[in-house]
C-alpha cells in the first residue's frame, strides 16, 4: 500500500506492506539515525517523536499507524546549528560507541518539553526506557542537566560556564 509519512517536516511517500514496521520504513527513507536493536521495545534506541513530543518505540509501531503524525528522527532535530542535546552530549561526553544516542536524545528532547527543569531522578526515569551499555549513565544525565539550562535560557543569551 501507499503511504505518506511526514518526517522530520518532509513528506515521504513510499510503499509498504501494512505489516511494515516504523522503523524500517524510517530507514528505507534513507534516515539512518533510527537504530534498530532488539525488535521488542526493550532497549530503546529506534525511538523517534510522534507529534512533536510523545516518545514512542519505531520498532512495536507500524509505518501505516504513523500516517497523518509528524515523525521526528535525530536527523531533524538540528537546524544550521546543534539542537541544545545534541551539543549538550557532545560537550559532557554522553556517548560512546553512539548506537543509543539517537533515542537517548530524542527521549531527552521529549523529556525536556514536558518538563523544562527536570531532576536527576526525573531524567533517570525518563530515560529508563533507552539502554545504554557503554556510559554508565552520569554523563547522559549531565548532558541532559546542560540542555534543559540551555533550553531555558531566553534566546541570544550565553551560557554560564
Amino acid at each position: 500500500m501507499q503511504i505518506t509519512l511526514n518526517i522530520n517536516g518532509q513528506d515521504k511517500k513510499m510503499d509498504v506492506e501494512p505489516r511494515t514496521l516504523l522503523a524500517h520504513a524510517i530507514r528505507d527513507a534513507g534516515l539512518t539515525g533510527t537504530h534498530i536493536g532488539c525488535d521488542s521495545s526493550s532497549c530503546g534506541v529506534c525511538t523517534v517523536l510522534l507529534d512533536g513530543n510523545i516518545p514512542v518505540k519505531s520498532c512495536t509501531m507500524f509505518a501505516v499507524s504513523a500516517e497523518g503524525h509528524p515523525i521526528t528522527t535525530v536527523e531533524g532535530l538540528a537546524g544550521s546549528n546543534l539542537h541544545p542535546i545534541q551539543q549538550a552530549f557532545h560537550d559532557q561526553h554522553g556517548l560512546q560507541c553512539g548506537y543509543c544516542t539517537p533515542g537517548m536524545m530524542l527521549s531527552s528532547v521529549a523529556l525536556l518539553e514536558r518538563n523544562p527543569n527536570p531532576s536527576e531522578d526525573e531524567i533517570r526515569f525518563a530515560l529508563s526506557g533507552n539502554l545504554c551499555r557503554c556510559t554508565g549513565y552520569q554523563n547522559i544525565v549531565k548532558a541532559v542537566q546542560q540542555a534543559a539550562q540551555a533550553m531555558n535560557q531566553p534566546a541570544g543569551a550565553a551560557a554560564d560556564d
